[in-house]
C-alpha cells in the first residue's frame, strides 16, 4: 500500500495552517509545510507562519531551514518532504500536508522534470542580461519562446526565468515541451487534496486584514533586522510580496502606507495566480474552510481509516 497524505491547499491568507492546525490532532498526525518562503529562517511574519507556540502544539517539519542567502528549490523540498513523510509515519503518525505553492505540490505527488544540467557560462550569460536589461526584457523574451509560461512563473521570479530561457538555448525546445513530454505521472503516495475557497470579496478582505496586521506585527522591523543580519535586500527571498515593499521603504523609495496598499494589491494577484494553477488538478475537492469543516473533517477520517 502506497503512503497516505492528506494535503491542504488554496490560495494565501485562505485560511489552511489554522485549519491544518484544528484537523492534524483529530487524525493522530504531524503536519509537513508546503509553502516556499516558510523554509527561510528569520522570516516569520511576513511569509504568515504561525506562532512557536501553535507548531509546538502539532509537531510542523520543514520550516526554517535555510538562511535566507541559502539556495532552495523544488528538488531539495521534494527530496526533503520524501524524507520527512516517511520517517513521521515509521513512528505511527499520519501526515498533513499544508501550503500554497503549487508546484511543491506537483512535485511532491507526482515527480519532477529535471530537465538538462546547468550551463555556468550560459546562465552568466542571462545574469548579466537581466542586470543590464531587466528582467522583465528576458520575461517577454521566454513569453515569445513559450507563451504556456505565464501560468507557472512570475515575471518577478528571476531564478525560474533564468532556468526556463537556459533550457530553451541548451535544447532548442520550450520547458513547457519538456515538462509535458515528462507528464507527472509518478504517483508514489494515496493522496487526497483538500482545496480551501471563499468568496473572492472574502478573500479579499482577509488578504487587506492580514497584511494590515503583519505590519502592525513589526514586518518593517523584520526586514531591518534581516539587513542587520547581513542579508541584502536582493536576495531572492526579500524579493517576494511584502519584503520587497518593506525593502522599498528602507530605501526610502516608498513609505508605509504606500507600501502597504501595493502588497494587498500584489497579494491579491498572487491568490490568482494560485487559483489558476490548482484549478487545472481535478484532484482537489473544494470547501469552504468554515462551513465546510465538518465535511473535511469527516472526508480525511474516511481517506485514512
Amino acid at each position: 500500500m502506497k503512503p497516505k497524505l492528506i494535503i491542504i491547499l488554496g490560495p494565501t491568507a485562505v485560511g489552511k495552517s489554522e485549519l491544518a492546525l484544528e484537523l492534524a490532532p483529530r487524525l493522530d498526525a504531524e503536519i509537513l509545510n508546503a509553502d516556499s518562503q516558510q523554509v527561510y529562517r528569520h522570516m516569520d511574519i511576513g511569509t504568515g507562519k504561525l506562532s512557536r507556540a501553535d507548531r509546538a502544539r502539532v509537531p510542523h517539519h520543514l520550516i526554517d531551514l535555510v538562511d535566507p542567502d541559502e539556495e532552495f528549490n523544488v528538488a531539495l523540498f521534494r527530496r526533503l518532504a520524501t524524507g520527512a513523510i516517511g520517517e513521521i509515519q515509521a513512528h505511527g503518525k499520519n501526515v498533513v500536508v499544508c501550503g500554497g505553492t503549487g508546484l511543491y505540490l506537483k512535485a511532491l505527488t507526482h515527480g519532477l522534470f529535471t530537465g538538462p544540467g546547468q550551463d555556468p557560462e550560459l546562465r552568466r550569460g542571462l545574469e548579466g542580461e537581466v542586470d543590464q536589461s531587466g528582467l522583465t526584457t528576458l520575461y517577454q523574451r521566454l513569453i515569445d519562446i513559450d507563451p504556456k509560461v505565464i501560468s507557472s512563473i512570475h515575471p518577478n521570479d528571476r531564478q525560474r526565468i533564468i532556468r526556463a530561457l537556459e533550457v530553451y538555448e541548451l535544447t532548442g525546445r520550450p520547458l513547457s515541451v519538456w515538462q509535458k513530454e515528462h507528464s507527472f505521472q509518478e504517483e508514489p503516495f494515496d493522496v487526497v487534496k483538500v482545496g480551501l475557497m471563499r468568496e473572492r470579496a472574502e478573500l479579499y478582505d482577509r488578504i487587506n486584514r492580514r497584511t494590515e496586521q503583519m505590519i502592525q506585527e513589526g514586518l518593517l522591523e523584520e526586514v531591518r533586522a534581516l539587513v542587520t543580519r547581513g542579508f541584502g535586500l536582493d536576495l531572492k527571498p526579500l524579493r517576494s510580496v511584502g519584503y520587497r515593499q518593506m525593502g522599498a521603504v528602507i530605501r526610502g523609495q516608498m513609505d508605509l502606507t504606500g507600501a502597504a496598499e501595493e502588497i494587498k494589491q500584489e497579494t491579491r494577484r498572487l491568490a490568482k495566480r494560485q487559483l489558476t494553477w490548482f484549478r487545472q488538478d481535478r484532484e482537489i475537492r473544494w470547501y469552504h474552510p468554515q462551513t465546510g469543516k465538518q465535511d473535511i473533517f469527516q472526508a480525511a477520517a474516511e481517506f485514512l481509516h
